[in-house]
This record gives C-alpha cells, structure tokens and sequence, in this order.
C-alpha cells in the first residue's frame, strides 16, 4: 500500500536560498600549498609528475550573446566556437584554490558561473627541462563544462564533457627557453539551462537536485614523457587468471617506425615476480601515423582472486620497448586483479550477481560524492577513503556511485579496500517533467514496464528529444565505461535513472554490452524498464518491501540468457536533522522522527526487512544514502562528515 502522507511531504521541496556554512575536517585543514597533492591517476604512474593544484588567477565575465541565438547558444558546437575565439581579460578578480570549482568554499570564491557568463583561469608556469626527444603533456581530470586551452596566447584544444579528463601535448606550442610559460582556460558551463550531462547539479537547487558547480573540479598536472610514450593502460583480469591487456602508444615524433614491444611484469603484494609477459605493437601504417595500438588477452596461472573479504592486488611494471632494442623508452606502474561478475542463478534457481563463481547478495549505499565545502571536489584523499571504510564498517559491500565519474583516486581507494561498485552514468536533457519521472511512477507502479523510449513524444517527456544530448550522453557513457574498465571493484554499470534524459534503452545497453561485456548493466534504475540489461531494478519509498516478478518480454543479450536479477536499486532515505551539522533549518527526506534513537531503530528495522528479503529472490539492495546533502538529511553521515548517525 502507498504510504500518501510521505509522498505528498515529499513532493514539497523547499527551495535553498541560503546554505548554513558548514565546513569538513579536512578542508577546516586543507594547505593551500598541497592540495590533493597524490598522483591523480593511480592505474598509470610515471616516477615523477607536478601537480598544478593551488592558486590560479580567475575572471568571470559577461559573454556577449546575441537574443537572435536562442538555444544554439548554449549547445556543444556553440560554445566550443565561442570559447575558442574568446580573448583573456585584461583584469582578473582575484585567486581560485583549483581544483575546487567557484560554486565551492574551498576555492574561495563562492560564486555561481550564469549561462551567459565565461570563466576564465590563468597560471604560469615555470618551464621544466625538456630535451628535444621530450614531450610535455598537460592532464585536466575534469572540467565542467565546454573549456578553450590557451598555451602563452595561442589555441591549443578545446574540449566538452563535464566528467571525463582529457590530456593535450602542449610542446609544439613552448618556448623551451623562456623561462616560464601561461596556461589560460576559458570555460563555458549552461548547467540545466542546457541539456548536456550534467548530473545533479542545478542552478536554483532544492529537495534532490543540488548546487551546481562549473569550471575546473579535478586535479590538473602535466608529465614530462618521451616522445613515443604509453598514454592509455587497460588492465582486466579475470578469475581463471586471464588477463586482457589494452595499451595505446603515442608517437608523434615517430621514434619507432619498426613497432614496439609492450613488456608487463606482474608482482605480488612483497614484490615477487609472477609473470612477465611481451606483446608486440604492429609498425605503424599510415593511416595510424600518431601512434600505435595493442589489445590481447594472456593466461597467467595460480592467480589469486579479488573479493571484498580479499581485495589482492597485484602491482604491475609496463615498458615500452622499441623493436629491436633492449632498453626502455617509457615506464609506468599500474595493478591489475582477477575476479570474475556475472548474472546467473542459485541452487534455489533465483537469479543473482556472481562473483568469483559464487552468488555473492549485494547490500550497497547510494553515494552522491558531494561535499559542503568542496562541492563534487573531496576536500583531501582521506575524505574519501573515510567514506568509504565508513560504510564498510557500518556492514555495506557496496557503493554505487550515484550520477557522477568520481576522480580516479576513488576507485583506486575501493579497489584496495574491496568494496564494490556500481557505477551510474551521468544523466542530462532538458528540464525535467515532475509528472513523468516522478508523481506518476511513484502513484502508478502499473506505468513502469509500460513506457516506451524510443518514441519521439516519449523521448519529450524524458527530456531526452535532443540529438545534441543523446549524441553528448553516448560518448560520455561510452568514454566512462572504457576509462574505468580496469578496476576490479566495478562490477555494474548503471545507466538510466528514473527516467532522466533516458532514451533507446535497449539499444544503449547493447551498445554498452559490446564494449564491456565483463560486467552486469542495470539499464533502467527505478522505473521505465525497458526489458533490457541485467537487473529488473526498482526504487521503493513509499511502499512496503517485497520482492517482484520479472514478466517483462527480454531483449537483446538478456533475452538470449532468460532471466534477470531483482534488484532494490533505491529505498529508504529516512531523514535526521542533527543540529550544528546541517546545512539548512529544513528538511528534506523520506519520513521524520522524534530523535535519533526512532530514526536509527527506523533504519535499522528497514535494512533488516530488505537483508530478509535475499531468501525470497532479491538480489540486492541500495539504502539511499552515505550522507546529507544539502537540504536532503536522509545519510547515514552528516554531510560535514563529523558525525556517524548510526553510531551516535
């Protein structure tokens, strides 16, 4: 039966005019001068890297946009054309602590990027040596949203997508014997005034939609590298310790015209060699005259598996060695697991997530990944593992990491302390209907398998009718699939979530499937099922738990196999307002309670009922969630992270 009194509250989000500063231990500690000073990219370690975390000179200023251009204005296209041709300032405002974004405290700005308004970074750099056969190559972990690369003036790149990082060789543009040289970073950010990917962030937020942030929100570092150098690494293993291997080589300068050889010396946890492999690059054609490509799958035997009980990692020394010769050109560090995910069914004949060969029942937390102080940008690298050994310790094996890529060095942190992941897309398109991804599914469960995806008016209704949008999405969706495929810890993928911007959800997931097809795909989380991927997956907080049928007619891989998982993929969201660590006098959430010992017998009495609920076929649960945000006060931890509700 639906609870009607905790839907309508609900249905009332309160507007944030005015967030309560509240501030994390870590940024009430934060150096300015050694900000996430760790290598950003764990998976791909050169000996040495400069990070360019700290002050950046920063400008906000008007663009000068016509009324005439209309929507066009705010698209990809649009912006990449605008950006690219805007000039700096000739006066900035003030400083920015990159690689916080301007939205956030930490950056010391606090002030929201309009649409019609540019962002403008400034910083120079003192030259490093650099020999004739070196490169110097510029990493941006994320930049929200369109951004133009300007190197001592000139136009170097310019780039779009708010989550996913992007690396420019910036030698040919140096003057290797100035003394310094000026990095200038015009961004461009509509936020949802656009329909690009954005996640949840929006410039008026309130309820479930958060304070949206712009400009640059990971880490931003150069390499000096060599000429032919590794510039992607992709290591999977698999539980019967096969071990697919996928590396790219670029070779602007063309320093092996007769290929290379890849060599991948596997060691274990005190430093022993297990095995050395040798994978051959092809010469370069030419019509791949920038670099070369490898992708093979070797066995290695007695290989130890990864779980949570035992997250094993295996480091990994890779060179890169030209045909013919002995000695190295490029070396990383990297690591590598074996395990093995899959959907399959139990000696009971319920379908279930394997792990390993073994049913493994997934308790998982919603994590947002939002910070009072840093925004989407964790104050320190310990503000993460906290969360995460948080929630390990409060009896969890899963997080699924909710509308958001997190910096890399979050799933080097799961990776190591073996917790899972399930791993969302980033949602965008146009303005949401309140109707149709929320009241009618919530008061009508029947509409939810009956909603079709792939229509023109329905795409209008998902918001998702843009092509521009659907073209941004893909390319996201696909780029994040391929960037995070190496770390163990991922073991679903989750691509649509409650119907926003959703569209073509068969097609999507068989898209997806094809370039992963290692891992489950949670298509459609919530409702809209489309028969499709992995999991039937439900959102459920206002009715009580059960277990439901899956009746859908299958398609694509599912329907070769026959079956799906059941998946309580959000439920929840109890909400405690714990006063002094809130950031608003509101609350927002599923269901009060007169103090924190109800709140906590409340949670607690739910996360049994759905635990209980594995005998009956469930396959897993997703409590919503790790922590407050904002005006939501339904986490496990406030959002300032000084207090454990579950512990008191």
């Amino acid at each position: 039966m639906l609870d009607i009194k905790r839907v309508l509250k609900s249905a009332k989000a309160p507007k944030l005019d005015h967030l309560i500063r509240l501030i994390t231990p870590w940024g009430e500690c934060l150096d300015p001068d050694r900000i996430l000073p760790e290598h950003p990219r764990p998976t791909m370690v050169r000996t040495s890297y400069t990070s360019l975390n700290g002050r950046w000179d920063y400008a906000i200023v008007a663009r000068e946009v016509a009324a005439s251009a209309g929507t066009e204005a705010l698209s990809e296209d649009g912006l990449r054309k605008e950006t690219g041709a805007a000039t700096p300032p000739d006066v900035f405002d003030g400083t920015i602590l990159v690689p916080f974004s301007p939205e956030a405290p930490l950056s010391g700005v606090e002030r929201t990027l309009r649409p019609d308004e540019f962002l403008w970074y400034r910083r120079r750099v003192p030259m490093p040596p650099l020999e004739d056969s070196q490169r110097l190559i510029l990493h941006f972990e994320a930049v929200d949203w369109v951004c133009a690369l300007r190197i001592d003036g000139m136009l170097v790149a310019t780039h779009a997508d708010g989550y996913l990082p992007f690396d420019i060789d910036v030698t040919p543009y140096l003057h290797r014997t100035a003394e310094e040289f000026e990095i200038a970073l015009c961004v461009a950010d509509p936020s949802d005034a656009g329909v690009q990917p954005r996640g949840k962030q929006q410039l008026e937020p309130g309820g479930i939609w958060y304070t949206a942030q712009s400009g640059i929100w990971q880490s931003v570092w150069y390499e000096v590298v060599p000429a032919a150098h590794l510039y992607t690494l992709t290591l999977k293993g698999e539980a019967d310790g096969t071990l697919d291997i996928e590396a790219r080589v670029a070779d602007p300068a063309r320093m092996l015209p007769q290929g290379a050889v890849l060599v991948c010396t596997l060691l274990d946890n005190v430093g022993g060699i297990v095995a050395t492999t040798r994978l051959p690059f092809a010469p370069a054609r030419a019509d791949t005259p920038d670099g070369l490509h490898v992708h093979e799958r070797v066995h290695i035997a007695g290989t130890r598996s990864w779980s949570p009980e035992d997250p094993y990692l295996y480091d990994v020394e890779v060179t890169l060695v030209p045909a013919g010769a002995h000695e190295a050109v490029d070396a990383v560090r990297s690591y590598c697991a074996f395990r093995s995910v899959a959907i399959q069914r139990d000696a009971q004949g319920f379908p279930r997530l394997f792990l390993n060969g073994s049913p493994r029942f997934v308790a998982g937390v919603l994590d947002q990944g939002y910070w009072p102080d840093g925004l989407m940008t964790a104050p320190a690298d310990a503000a993460l593992v906290h969360d995460i050994e948080a929630m390990r310790a409060a009896g969890y094996n899963m997080l699924r990491k909710h509308i958001k890529v997190e910096c890399a060095r979050w799933y080097y942190h799961c990776d190591r302390l073996g917790m899972l992941v399930w791993q969302d897309a980033v949602s965008g398109g146009g303005t949401y209907s309140p109707w149709h991804t929320s009241r009618k599914p919530t008061l009508f469960q029947t509409t939810w398998g009956r909603f079709a995806d792939d229509t023109p008016a329905h795409r209008a209704a998902l918001s998702s009718d843009s092509a521009a949008y659907r073209s941004a999405w893909m390319r996201g969706c696909t780029g994040m699939v391929r960037m995070l495929a190496g770390h163990p810890s991922i073991v679903t993928w989750v691509l649509f979530n409650e119907g926003w911007g959703q569209f073509d959800a068969r097609t999507v997931t068989e898209i997806v499937h094809a370039v992963d097809a290692t891992r489950p795909i949670d298509a459609t989380s919530g409702w809209y099922d489309q028969g499709c991927g992995d999991f039937l997956s439900h959102h459920n907080y206002f009715r009580p738990l059960g277990v439901a049928r899956d009746c859908a007619k299958l398609s694509g891989y599912a329907a070769r196999r026959g079956f799906r998982a059941f998946a309580l993929s959000e439920f929840g969201g109890l909400t405690l307002h714990v006063a002094g660590h809130t950031a608003t006098p509101s609350t927002y959430g599923y269901g009060d309670f007169p103090d924190a010992d109800a709140w906590r017998a409340a949670v607690l009495d739910l996360i049994n009922r759905a635990r209980a609920l594995e005998r009956c076929g469930l396959a897993g649960f997703v409590y919503t969630q790790v922590s407050d945000v904002e005006g939501e006060l339904n986490g496990l931890l406030t959002a300032d992270r000084r207090v454990n509700k579950l512990n008191g």
